[in-house]
Order: C-alpha cells, then structure tokens, then sequence
C-alpha cells in the first residue's frame, strides 16, 4: 500500500519502480556507433529482437539504486538485533586493508614467489585461530559457516574410513542450526536427534543413551542456539570419544567466548569459525562468508587442501595428497579461500589484540544479560537464568492479547528496527532470538529496551489492531508470505492491454 500521496513518495523516501518499469527503450548512458554486421561470425544466430533490458540515462540508473539503498536496514543504520547471527560494527580500518592493491589485486593462479604477503596473511591468521581454539590445525579454504561444517564431517568420515569403521550415526540436538542435520545428510549419516532438558541445555543421559559403536560424532554448538552455555560439554566430550566419535562444535557462537574459552580444551575435534560473526568480515550480502575449521590433533591429518607450510623460509602452499598432507581428504573447493575476508579478520583481531577479543565476549555477554534484565518483567523469557551473548524471549507474554510473534516483529519495524529473530529455534514457542552484540552503547540498548516495553504493553493494553495491520510505515506493507513462497513471482512481465487482456 502506498502512502496518500500524489507521487507515492513519503518525505525523502521516495517510491521506486522497478528498473523495467523505468525503460525508456531510447535512452541509454553510453553512446555507442551502430555496429557493422555485414561480415560477422554470428553463423545466421543474429539477434532478432529486442534484448529485453531497461533503457536508462546514467543518472536514472544511479539514483534507482541510491533510492533501492535507503530502503535497506543495515548496521550502519540502527541496532541489528538478529539472534544467532551477531550484527556486528563492521570497523572501516579493516575495510581500508582489505582494499590494499596488493590484497585486493592478488590472484590466486599467481605464482608463489609475488604473494608472500597474501600467504603470510593466510598463515598468521591461521595462527590466530589456533591460537583462539587451542586447536593444533586449521582449514581456511571454507566458504561460510554450513561450508565449514561440511569440512569438518567430511575429515571425520575421512577419519572414521580411514580407520576401516566408516560409520553410520551422527548425534544432534533438537534445537541445532538446521546446517547440521543437512550437513550430516549429506555426508551419508543418518541424523540422530537428541532432546534437550528442562534447562535448555542438550540432555546428558539421552547422550549416553544414543551411544553406541556406529555413531561417528556429535554436533553441539556452544553456546547452544538458547543463547546458554552447554555447562556439562566436558561430560558430552567424554561420552562421544569413549565410543570412538569425534566431537564436532559449530562455532556459529564463538562470540560469546572468544578470549575466555578455548573450545579445544573442551574436547572439541572440529570447530568451524565464523569469520562474519565473531571477527567482523560483513555478513550475508555485504561480503562472501568465510568459515575456516579448527582441528584437533586426532584429525589435523585429514584437513583438506591447500594448507600453508613453511619451506627454506619462504611460504607455500601444500595442494598434492603427500608427505604430511597423505591423509587429506582432499581439495573442498576451488583455490584457497575468501582473501578479503581473511584481511578484514586479521586487522579486527590486531587491533584489538588478545586483551581486545576478550573483552569483546565480555561485552556482547554483558549486552545481552542487561536486555534480559531490563525486559524480564515486560516480556516472557524462555529461560530466566543468565544467558550468554543472546537473550530468548517466547511468546507467553502475548497469551491472550490477539497478537502474534509475527504480529510483534512486524510492529518493530514501524518503530524502525529489524525484528529479531523469530520462531527459531523451532523448539521454543513463539521464539523471539534477540542478541545486541558487543557493538552497541548503553544508550542504543536502552532505546531498544524502550522499544519493546513500549510495544509489549502496547500488546497487554488490547490494542491487537495496532500489530495485525504493521507496518504501516515501511515502503511495502504486510505481504501474503506463505503464498509469496509457494507462487514467487521471479520473473517482471509487462502488464497486459486491455486488448490482450479481452483476447
């Protein structure tokens, strides 16, 4: 629905059509002479008709995105409060780095000799992750997080092959990312599922209980998808491996201890490392993921291709299943990893140092607990008791006010913030997954904290109307999304005469 307005514009919001509703077929931001095709190569295929893309003068195209742009919420805009995704501050220093023509202008088919640079940027972040882990090996090759998981299941079906028992079982708790179970299924394992106990942590005795000589690993994020820390991992850790499984973590959490836990030292064999989510590399489509895994010593062996090694004091990079790398499973993608993710990485971690990365735990934690504290009596916490670096609220509060979960995120953007993220995890009700992360002030979480009280007695007082029409505000109003994603509509079409409509 568009605002009461001549134009459809609202202020400096202006409505924008789509770049094909915008064609003016006769202009164009380049002037190009007519081509001579009279002795061409085309072999009868010329083209016949029209291409089909929008003409635009330059300065139509660029405002069409400039206008397309301010639509988009983003985290130099207003607080993110996605859970499990941590929206962080993106720091333009490590912007300034990344764009240095000798990181930037690098090629992977280069040889070794003109890019010791990008190779030692490559090893000394991997020494960093070590580090962090208290791992002894790395993979940086992986491409996001789910490609890390891959990565990881794939060494320990190395292992487990590679020992002549392959396996068939792989534990997961009913509240894991849903990368896991897929990860594990693509792998050839059958997914074991493992309910959680009545304090939201993965229950120990349903762990023992699955055990047996087929299950090949565990998949357990900690801090779990709650947003609370698995207090019995070291436990879980020594279950998995008194059966010969391996222990596999997803990091997707490790912002909540970088600097305070080394997950190596609780037993984990596999961890994959979200580059975007605990080190700042822009997440989603502000920049490709990156997801190196960290390795323990029992199947460092079997990390996959390329790794760098150090020879007569230059840096190389080991691509050939030899020597050290004879185990390897192999190569997991094409060349050697996501370049400008891994300079943005490494210039957040130097310039915070290890005093800096702790403390960036610290304050995401200290973040989260504060939005606890202060909503606690406002909103329904799934879990009141202490959480890490997300809080998770369901939907107990809303009982009887004939409002949604839905209804509530929706009214959050008429206030102008991103909703959190909802109904996740599937095994709370009503799920709100809120985390502020490290990057926000104590004023920024008190306008949030506002916010929501706001809208949660906004709720109890009665005024459904106020949530089931939201937003009002946004340039689109509430779309039919479950026929949205069982009939998208992926391609524009012009719209049809009334003429050929009659036909």
């Amino acid at each position: 629905m568009k605002p009461d307005t001549s134009t459809g514009h609202k202020g400096l919001e202006l409505e924008e059509p789509l770049l094909f509703e915008l064609d003016g077929r006769d202009r164009s931001g380049v002037d190009l002479p007519e081509p001579d095709l009279s002795n061409n190569r085309l072999g009868g295929l010329e083209r016949t008709a029209p291409i089909g893309l929008p003409g635009l003068s330059e300065p139509e195209v660029v405002r069409h995105f400039v206008r397309l742009s301010q639509k988009n919420y983003s985290i130099d805009g207003n607080l993110y409060p996605l859970g499990s995704c941590t929206m962080k501050h993106n720091p333009r220093i490590n912007e300034k780095i990344a764009r240095m023509p000798g990181f930037a202008d690098a090629h992977p088919l280069q040889p070794e000799s003109t890019v010791q640079g990008a190779l030692e940027v490559l090893d000394t972040l991997g020494h960093w992750l070590k580090t962090i882990t208290g791992m002894p090996a790395v993979a940086m090759s992986p491409a996001a997080g789910a490609h890390g998981e891959l990565c990881g299941l794939m060494a320990i079906r190395s292992a487990h092959t590679a020992n002549g028992d392959p396996r068939k079982r792989v534990l997961v708790p009913e509240s894991a990312h849903g990368t896991n179970p897929a990860t594990a299924t693509l792998c050839g394992y059958k997914v074991d599922p493992v309910p959680g106990n009545d304090r939201g942590r993965i229950d120990l005795s349903a762990v023992k209980a699955k055990l047996g000589d087929d299950v090949a690993a565990i998949m357990l994020t900690n801090p779990n998808t709650l947003g609370l820390f698995e207090d019995e991992v070291l436990e879980v850790a020594e279950a998995i491996h008194s059966v010969g499984g391996y222990f596999y973590c997803d990091g997707a959490n490790l912002n909540a201890i970088v600097g305070r836990v080394r997950p190596g030292d609780l037993g984990v064999d596999a961890m994959h490392i979200n580059l975007h989510k605990t080190f700042s590399t822009p997440h989603g489509g502000g920049g490709p993921g990156s997801g190196p895994v960290a390795f323990s010593e029992a199947l460092a062996p079997f990390a996959p291709l390329p790794q760098v090694v150090t020879k007569d004091g230059k840096l190389h990079l080991l691509e050939t299943k030899t020597g050290e790398a004879a185990q390897s499973f192999g190569r997991l993608r094409s060349f050697h990893g996501q370049m400008g993710m891994f300079t943005r990485a490494l210039a957040y971690m130097m310039s915070h140092g290890a005093d800096g990365l702790r403390q960036i735990a610290e304050d995401a934690v200290l973040s989260a607990n504060y939005v606890l504290s202060q909503l606690q009596d406002d909103m329904s916490v799934a879990y009141p008791a202490p959480c890490m670096h997300e809080v998770l609220f369901d939907d107990t509060f809303l009982e009887g006010t004939g409002v949604t979960t839905l209804d509530f995120a929706k009214a959050m953007i008429d206030e102008g913030y991103h909703p959190m993220t909802v109904y996740f995890p599937l095994v709370v009700h009503g799920a709100m997954l809120t985390e502020p992360t490290e990057s926000e002030s104590k004023a920024s979480l008190d306008n949030l904290i506002s916010t929501l009280k706001y809208l949660a007695d906004k709720a109890k007082s009665g005024d459904a109307t106020h949530f089931t029409e939201a937003p009002r505000l946004a340039p689109r109003r509430r779309v039919d999304e479950t026929a949205a994603a069982r009939n998208p509509v992926l391609r524009w079409a012009p719209p049809s005469s009334p003429a050929q409509a009659a036909e």
